[in-house]
């Protein structure tokens, strides 16, 4: 078995660290994350620049770019075989809903996705982050369960697991994406040389957050398990589109 590691939170994460001593005894563990923290860098890749790929002093290489490079880096042109698993994570805080479509977690996973490779994408659901241990254990018990019955097709897991104790989880929960109220306004600051300056607002509250969601799923201690897709088609809309251009 040979797991291929990723992040967005940049190769010194604690989260990232926590993963592949959780994971150790599974098999070949190579870990390829960027050098720097490119939260919310989504499924972007370097296309006006060279790749740089060095190692660090506790064997984890780390790539001047972002977490679609590093997975797109190491699958089509560093490793002599193919990783069984793609894991990313573990991330510092919640991917649920709308988050998906920024996380730069959830891209590497989809980048390991996109390449044939059954891939997890594993969060701790809290800005806090205390219980990287519970996540984990979660994400080596998911592995493990690959490992005995790997499923038949590729697939992408988003797996958010509650900030608490590991004996405190309520469960697994299959999910899906929840949605958030519309972001809150950018906030403009002034810097020391009189310049205008914007901060991305905070992400909006849970809008849909019932039952079956992953942010249900998370609030009421259990770990929430979305598979994902990209197809983007509106297929609802392509009869109405038809009928518009005709």
């Amino acid at each position: 078995m040979r797991i291929l590691l990723c992040n967005d939170d940049g190769y010194f994460a604690p989260g990232i660290a926590c993963l592949a001593e959780s994971l150790q005894g599974l098999g070949e563990i190579i870990v390829v994350a960027p050098e720097r923290d490119r939260s919310g860098a989504s499924n972007s890749l370097t296309l006006d620049r060279p790749l740089s790929l060095h190692r660090a002093h506790n064997g984890f290489y780390f790539v001047n770019g972002t977490p679609t490079d590093c997975v797109h880096l190491a699958v089509t042109g560093m490793l002599a075989e193919l990783p069984d698993m793609v894991i990313s994570g573990i991330n510092h805080g919640a991917n649920m809903g709308d988050d998906t479509l920024y996380s730069g977690t959830v891209a590497a996973a989809t980048e390991g996705y996109l390449l044939g490779i059954p891939s997890l994408a594993v969060s701790v659901a809290s800005k806090e982050a205390v219980h990287f241990s519970t996540a984990g254990k979660i994400a080596r018990q998911l592995a493990e369960r690959f490992i005995r019955a790997p499923i038949a097709e590729p697939v992408l897991l988003n797996v958010n697991v509650p900030d608490i104790p590991y004996t405190q989880l309520a469960g697994l929960a299959v999910t899906r994406l929840g949605k958030r109220h519309k972001a809150e306004p950018v906030i403009r600051v002034t810097s020391p040389r009189n310049e205008n300056m914007y901060w991305v607002g905070a992400a909006g509250a849970a809008q849909d957050a019932g039952e079956g969601t992953d942010f249900h799923a998370v609030a009421t201690n259990f770990v929430s398990v979305t598979p994902l897709q990209i197809d983007l088609t509106h297929q609802q809309q392509l009869s109405r589109i038809r009928a518009w251009l005709a």
